[in-house]
């Protein structure tokens, strides 16, 4: 028997307890916001020892999760070390996601299995792929232990706060320098680039008055139409830009959060809203800010008597290719079109992660792990997240057979 048939053996033997360990970390919520992720932290840990994974607790300090606009951060690293030479290989998965909001058939937090899928929030994004990389790393250990190189499991829980407190935070602080990495995604396609993601809010101010008497303020929701007409009406012209990478389309802009008024009989004289615009990996970010800043201000500066202020909440640049990427797309390909069946394409994303600031600090990845063919498929986000066993089970064998040919001699 192979290597690779005993590394796909001890994942079906294994698969049942694979599937617990998911449903414990599904059980634990992690709604981001309000963010008070460590206790997930702590249980996962508690469930690594139980394997005889140490994980070492990195708590980020209080103020600074408080400044952040979360509640509690710990983030894990789980060091395998197989002997001096060779790579070091990190595994990155996030635990925090947005709360489950309305419209489920399933306990969020349940965990429940339904017509072999897992349904839950985080179930696909991305506490499967908390289950895939340890399972994938105790399927090597067990079988074809390395004798060189090293592995590291980073769980962190900030990706949707943008990553700064987790693996950005992780790597300015020192805690890691791996040689190449692999985050939590789906599992039909190896993602080596992605779009970046700019988010404002834009607060547009006016001045108070009594409904029957317009005239003596100055309406803040007019204001803010003009400046909203003129965001859409840019939106439009986004289509026409295209972007070269294979899945990632062109820029585009959402406004997703809209606030002002006090009453029905008042002249608004506060408005605000939060924008998100999606940046292809060939803009240059700089840029994208200026000009949605000069757009807003030159619609505000049509109203009289409106003033405005825009403020950034984030800045995530895209993720380009790194060449040092081609060992971990051609190991993954190999072995997922094994596997699956099916070719697994090297492509964009227009999704952001927090994959970029690995790839930032000079150190080349992609995107891979247990999921559907499309966010869509995988309910991300919405009611009913689920991950299909099957592709759980076969993207845990995907992973162990990438590590054991990446942690070869050469």
């Amino acid at each position: 028997m192979t290597d690779y048939a005993r590394l796909d053996a001890w994942v079906d033997a294994h698969f049942d307890e694979e599937v617990r360990f998911l449903q414990d970390l599904v059980r634990v919520p992690t709604d981001t916001p309000p963010g008070n992720n460590a206790p997930h932290a702590e249980r996962t840990a508690e469930l690594l020892q139980g394997f005889g994974m140490q994980a070492e607790a990195h708590p980020v300090p209080a103020q600074d999760v408080r400044d952040y606009g979360m509640q509690s951060i710990t983030n894990l690293i789980v060091r395998r070390e197989y002997g001096d030479g060779g790579r070091r290989i990190a595994l990155n998965a996030h635990g925090d996601v947005v709360p489950p909001g309305d419209g489920w058939t399933h306990d969020p937090y349940g965990a429940e299995i339904h017509d072999g899928s897992l349904y839950g929030r985080a179930a696909a994004v991305s506490k499967s792929d908390f289950a895939s990389f340890t399972f994938a790393v105790r399927a090597l250990e067990a079988v074809a232990r390395p004798g060189q190189g090293a592995i590291e499991l980073h769980f962190t829980y900030d990706e949707e706060f943008g990553g700064l407190m987790g693996p950005g935070w992780l790597l300015q602080q020192g805690l890691t320098r791996p040689d190449l990495m692999i985050a939590a995604g789906f599992s039909y396609e190896v993602v080596t680039a992605h779009n970046g993601c700019l988010q404002m809010e834009v607060t547009v101010h006016g001045k108070m008055a009594h409904a029957a008497i317009p005239s003596s303020g100055v309406d803040a929701l007019q204001g803010a139409v003009k400046i909203l007409n003129a965001l859409y009406a840019q939106n439009t012209l986004y289509q026409q830009v295209t972007s070269q990478v294979p899945g990632i389309s062109h820029p585009y802009l959402n406004v997703g959060r809209i606030e002002g008024g006090t009453n029905t009989n008042v002249v608004p004289g506060k408005v605000s809203f939060k924008l998100d615009r999606r940046m292809i990996p060939e803009e240059n970010a700089v840029e994208v800010e200026a000009d949605i800043r000069r757009i807003i201000q030159e619609a505000a500066a049509s109203t009289p008597g409106i003033g405005i202020d825009i403020k950034r909440l984030l800045l995530a640049n895209s993720m380009r290719p790194l060449p040092g990427n081609q060992p971990l797309v051609q190991a993954i390909q190999k072995h997922g079109q094994e596997l699956f069946g099916e070719p697994i394409p090297a492509m964009g994303t227009p999704l952001y992660t927090d994959v970029r600031l690995y790839a930032e600090a000079g150190i080349p990845g992609v995107i891979y792990g247990a999921g559907p063919r499309t966010v869509l498929e995988s309910h991300a986000k919405r009611s009913d997240e689920r991950v299909a066993l099957e592709d759980l089970r076969r993207a845990t064998k995907v992973i162990a057979r990438t590590l054991a040919d990446l942690l070869k001699p050469v």
